[in-house]
This record gives C-alpha cells, structure tokens and sequence, in this order.
C-alpha cells in the first residue's frame, strides 16, 4: 500500500511528497477512504470531484484509485482534457466510458428531474466498469452543502445504484474543500464550478444533441469576445430559455461593463434573441424557475 507521504498531491497535482491534510473534516474523509479495499470516482473535473480523487490517492495509493468522466453531448469540450491530465498527474487509470443520458426519454424531457436520469445512465456505465476493473466502491463527489441545497434529483439517483458520497459524510463543505485543495496544492481549488451543458437548458425545453452543442458553442463564442474586450470573465453561462431566446449570465460585477458593450454580447449566435441576466451569475438559476421544485426533491 502506498503511503500517506508518497500519496499526496502537490501543486501540479502529483503524488509525491506530503502537504497538510486541512483539518479534522479532511482527516475523517481519509479514514473513511482508507477503509476501502479500492475506490472509482465517478470524476466530472471539477473542484469537489478532483479533490475527492486526489484523497483517495492519498488514503489509498495511486494504485488502488481509479477515474471515470463520462463522455456525452453534455460535457464540455475541454472538461474531458483537463480531467485526464489531472488524472494523469495523480497516477491513477483514467477512464472515459461513453454515455447515452439523450435516449433516456425522461432526460430529453427536461423536466425537474433530468439530473437523476443523467445520474441513472452515469451509474449503469460506471458500475459495470467499475466491477470489470474490480473496484470495490464507486463514490461521487456530493458535498455537505449539495444535501443541504436539498434539490438534488441526481444524489437520489446515485445512492439508488449504491454510490458512496464520502465528502458530503465527512461533512465537507464547498468552502472547506476548496480551502484543503489549496492547502494540498490543487490545481483546481478555485476551479469556477462548470457544471453539464444541459444545465444550460430551460426546464421543459427538450433536451438534444443539437441544442447542447448550440449552448456549448455560443459560450466559447462569449468566452472569445470576452477576452477581445479584456474583460476577465471567471463564471458565465449562455442558457437557452426556449423560444429560440438566450440568457448569458455573467459575474455579477461584470454585468454592467457587459451592458455597455453590445459587441459583446453580439457575438452570441444561433439565437434570434440574447439579453443579460442582470442579476449575474448563480448557480442553480434555472432551478428558481420551477414552479413546484419540492415535488423533485
């Protein structure tokens, strides 16, 4: 078994030398990790799955640690590159299983509950994998405050393939686990949150591979004429509102400089109309459009 020393993320995210653990929470993640005869992370790239990884390296050694990034329409691009070189850095297998959540005709629904169809199809892929690979546990990277958020269709749906949740059972918050990754020289300790492009989509507006790749590609679009205009986007979000209308989203101190740019804003295509969310950026904005969300929960 490799040891604590040897297992410890650094800042270009190796395993080589030791770093302050971050606290009683991170130390109970690392006995409950250290339990486990061998673990797969079902690993999306983001900041609570990469350092949910990077524990179970250091609890368990590189080599009784696994990765899995579903790969669909639904991820961006540049998400499954940043996640096997992270990967790659720890030394641990990294796994990019294919997923068909568009043929799952309660996820193109796009009702409240998308998330736990997206979350059904993650699981019957990873699952077999992970027994295929003869991993004994498969875990997410839910955290404290997800369960606390309460709407979370797709926790359901974990838990009902039997998937661990060991930060959120240490009780690690965002905050604490992007404290503890920079403590641990993670890369991606202030990774904005980026989360699947169907995200992007307006509950009851159909979910398809055309409209992904619409949303995904209008971002970079934004993203491009952003930096054009030396405006140092951190989070943004192009969402379709349906009726062939989107919504960009933007930090909410950049709203205004946005505003007084049209050009920029203009270089959203693909849709007839495109209008600033004055509010900014937040996560879960769509979720405050549902008229009966206790009815997902």
């Amino acid at each position: 078994m490799t040891s604590q020393a040897q297992a410890t993320p650094q800042t270009t995210d190796s395993a080589a030398s030791p770093a302050p653990t971050g606290g009683e929470p991170v130390e109970a993640l690392l006995e409950r990790l250290a339990a486990l005869p061998s673990l797969m992370v079902a690993f999306s790239g983001g900041a609570d799955s990469a350092f949910l990884l990077a524990a179970a390296v250091r609890a368990l050694g590189p080599e009784r640690v696994e990765a899995a990034t579903a790969v669909s329409p639904s991820l961006p691009r540049i998400e499954l590159e940043r996640a096997r070189g992270f990967a790659a850095r720890l030394g641990v297998a990294h796994h990019a299983p294919a997923t068909d959540e568009l043929a799952r005709e309660g996820y193109r629904a796009n009702a409240g509950d998308r998330c736990f169809f997206c979350k059904t199809e993650l699981m019957s892929v990873v699952a077999p994998l992970a027994a295929e690979r003869g991993i004994a546990a498969i875990a997410t990277g839910t955290n404290a405050d997800d369960l606390r958020a309460g709407f979370r269709p797709g926790i359901r749906a974990a838990a009902n393939a039997g998937a661990l949740t060991p930060l959120a059972d240490a009780g690690l918050s965002k905050s604490e686990i992007r404290a503890a990754s920079q403590a641990w020289g993670l890369l991606t300790w202030d990774k904005p949150a980026a989360a699947c492009l169907a995200s992007r989509i307006a509950y009851g507006v159909e979910v398809t591979a055309g409209g992904l790749e619409r949303v995904a590609d209008a971002e970079e679009a934004l993203r491009r004429a952003l930096a054009r205009a030396s405006i140092p986007v951190r989070n943004l979000r192009v969402r379709d509102m349906g009726g062939d209308t989107a919504k960009v989203e933007i930090d909410a101190e950049l709203v205004a400089a946005v505003a007084g740019r049209p050009e920029v804003l203009a270089a959203v295509e693909g849709f007839a109309e495109v209008r600033l969310d004055e509010q900014g950026f937040r996560s879960g904005a769509m979720n405050e459009l549902l008229p009966n969300p206790e009815r997902y929960r």
